[in-house]
């Protein structure tokens, strides 16, 4: 009787122990068949040796040393945004393809280079946008047609302050509100309007103390007119939505960016004087995000789609920063 071939299995190394890392990530790529968790790396020795022994994996000392290793093929970057055009090119340089958090690098200039650099040496890189693979946002695209002719797409994506210790109130480490949150938005409108955008105009809200933005809103267009109104910001309560509105109806998704792996999604229909409120199946964006990465790097299938978004969502970005009139507070 013949034997199942077996099945391939990426080796991943994770650079840094960040919050994100541990909560969300480590325990999907734990879990999750066609991907082993070989090592995490630290700067701090005792960090990373508490981390590896809760994840069942080796501890590594200092970022070069895990990318030095032959055992592992691929990496996931939870760095703070400033460090990720460094540690991105190590990690490409040393042969890993790269898992990396949002956003891709700080500026247009340094993700195009990362993407080069990926497609020179035939190695699968991406951003971290989990949400992009829950099964809902395709529930909503097949749902689209009960609105009629879309008009207007927004998007709002808000947190409270996070700890004044954190590299998002530091400039430097790539902080601010635009990289952190704002690009959820960005990259949500892209996933349901056709085309690319145009920045028309944008808001961005400086904190003099620190000197990054903490809020900020941006108004986008397609080259037919249909508009995309987006607000981000991280001094607000929580909310993390977006809404299609057409010529016979509104579409919201109240959870959009970070539903929980147990959450069933509502997402409601408005016509006329119908309120319909359809529940979706629950699913897990960490690990289905995990299975298209895995996917790509074992595969080699499907590489130069990722950087062509790469592109498009860092160049978004920058042009709402270019866009904005800034206000100070």
């Amino acid at each position: 009787m013949p034997q199942d071939t077996p099945r391939p299995v990426l080796r991943m190394g994770v650079l840094g122990c960040a919050d994100i890392a541990v909560r969300r990530i480590l325990p999907a790529l734990v879990e999750h068949p066609s991907v082993r968790l070989v090592a995490v790396a630290s700067r701090d020795r005792a960090r990373s040796e508490r981390i590896a022994a809760r994840f069942g994996c080796s501890a590594v000392t200092g970022y070069r040393t895990l990318l030095a290793r032959e055992d592992i093929d691929a990496v996931y970057v939870p760095l703070p945004p400033g460090m990720h055009h460094e540690w991105v090119a190590h990690a490409l340089t040393a042969g890993k393809h790269v898992l990396v958090e949002k956003p891709l690098s700080t500026t247009y200039a340094q993700s195009a280079e990362l993407v080069a650099m990926a497609a020179r040496l035939d190695l699968a890189l991406t951003e971290n946008f989990m949400f992009l693979h829950h099964s809902q946002h395709a529930a909503v695209r097949a749902m689209v047609s009960e609105i009629g002719e879309l008009r207007v797409f927004s998007s709002s994506f808000g947190v409270p302050p996070p700890d004044p210790g954190s590299f998002r109130h530091d400039a430097a480490l790539g902080g601010g509100a635009l990289l952190d949150v704002g690009v959820y938005p960005l990259r949500a409108a892209q996933l349901h309007l056709a085309g690319e955008l145009d920045v028309l105009g944008a808001c961005l809200m400086v904190d003099e103390a620190t000197g990054v933005d903490v809020a900020g809103s941006a108004l986008l267009s397609t080259a037919t007119g249909v508009t995309a109104q987006l607000d981000f910001g991280f001094q607000h309560s929580y909310r993390s939505v977006y809404a299609l509105w057409g010529s016979r109806g509104r579409l919201t998704v109240p959870r959009a960016f970070t539903p929980p792996r147990e959450h069933r999604p509502v997402v409601s229909v408005e016509q006329q004087d119908r309120l319909t409120e359809v529940t979706l199946p629950a699913d897990h964006q960490v690990g289905n995000a995990l299975d298209a990465f895995a996917g790509a790097a074992l595969s080699g299938t499907g590489r130069a789609a990722l950087g062509e978004a790469l592109l498009r969502q860092a160049l978004l970005v920058e042009q709402v920063r270019k866009a904005a009139r800034v206000v100070s507070r």
